[in-house]
């Protein structure tokens, strides 16, 4: 079988692409797929109303090691507790003075994708476009002026599901390198007793975290080899019309690349062509958890980016709801 190259990823962007489908205006891609409907039947799915957090913490112990300039949180505090103790933090939030009141004040340093994160729609460009063919210049030394993280902001809210695949195969977390395709997405699901539709978040746990975890060290995490989606698993994203698409790696898709001659070749399908919002670093070994001891593995999601203005990527709480 021939190594996939460049022409094969133009070949499967050209096949799928979603460019136009919603107007030629559109900025939100696969969130189009999210109906009022898909919400309300999602709420039904809040059983015990037990909350499962997929987020890491936002710390200096995160996964990052300056990797393509990004570094883990930097947390400052601007008023604490000394200050209050020296008398030096007397003025109120109101810019008033009280001897009796007074506040702490802490502000973060970060890359908006240094921990868990979404990417927006103008996150990658590719042959000088991004998403629904917008020339790549929209994102200008300001940000994003077309394809921010602003357009997903309202729609996060769904039916969620879990595709555990190492689970479904009966391993503790998939080898660096090994490509996950649709077959492997449907056993997941089969072994999950789910099917995947339109306007699904779906989240694929590769066991990555796991094995961090195991080995007590980050190591090459951030952009070292991995266990992801492979060139395999377009059609299955697109086929099933979900709304997006969360694992729990650095980089989404498997590393090595599949393309020698292209770097990240699924994120240039995904993100620029089919709309996908795609998520990184989630940390999915809780809901994972939960879901075998249950044996649920479909529940109400909400994960909204935070909406700055103009930013290409977001962190996030996201919280599947049973």
């Amino acid at each position: 079988m021939a190594t996939p190259n460049i022409d094969t990823v133009r070949s499967i962007s050209e096949r799928l692409s979603n460019w136009g489908r919603w107007g030629d205006d559109d900025q939100r891609g696969t969130l189009n797929h999210v109906e009022a409907g898909h919400v309300t039947a999602a709420a039904s799915l809040i059983r015990s109303g037990k909350t499962i957090s997929m987020a890491l913490p936002y710390d200096d112990d995160g996964p990052q090691t300056g990797s393509r300039g990004r570094f883990n949180p930097i947390h400052l505090m601007i008023r604490d507790g000394a200050d209050v103790m020296a008398g030096t933090a007397v003025r109120d939030f109101y810019g008033g003075v009280d001897r009796h009141f007074a506040g702490t004040d802490d502000i973060i340093i970060m890359p908006l994708q240094c921990g868990t994160q979404w990417d927006s729609l103008g996150h990658i460009t590719f042959e000088k476009k991004i998403y629904n063919g917008y020339s790549a210049d929209w994102v200008t030394s300001r940000g994003a002026l077309k394809n921010s993280v602003r357009t997903g902001a309202d729609s996060m809210a769904g039916r969620g599901v879990l595709l555990d695949v190492p689970a479904a195969k009966g391993v503790e977390w998939l080898e660096p390198g090994y490509a996950i395709g649709g077959d492997d997405l449907d056993e997941a699901a089969s072994f999950a007793g789910v099917s995947v539709g339109r306007g699904d978040f779906v989240f694929v746990r590769t066991g990555q975290m796991t094995q961090v975890r195991a080995r007590d060290d980050w190591a090459d995490y951030a952009g070292g080899d991995a266990p992801g989606l492979g060139l395999a698993s377009s059609d299955w994203i697109a086929d099933n019309e979900i709304a997006a698409l969360a694992t729990d790696t650095w980089g989404f898709e498997v590393r090595p690349n599949e393309t020698p001659d292209v770097f990240q070749p699924l994120h240039i399908i995904t993100i620029v062509h089919i709309g996908l919002w795609v998520g990184e670093i989630f940390d999915l070994d809780p809901l994972a958890r939960d879901c075998a001891a249950d044996g649920t593995y479909e529940f109400f999601f909400c994960g909204p980016p935070l909406p700055f203005t103009r930013a290409v990527g977001s962190p996030l709480n996201p919280m599947a709801i049973k």
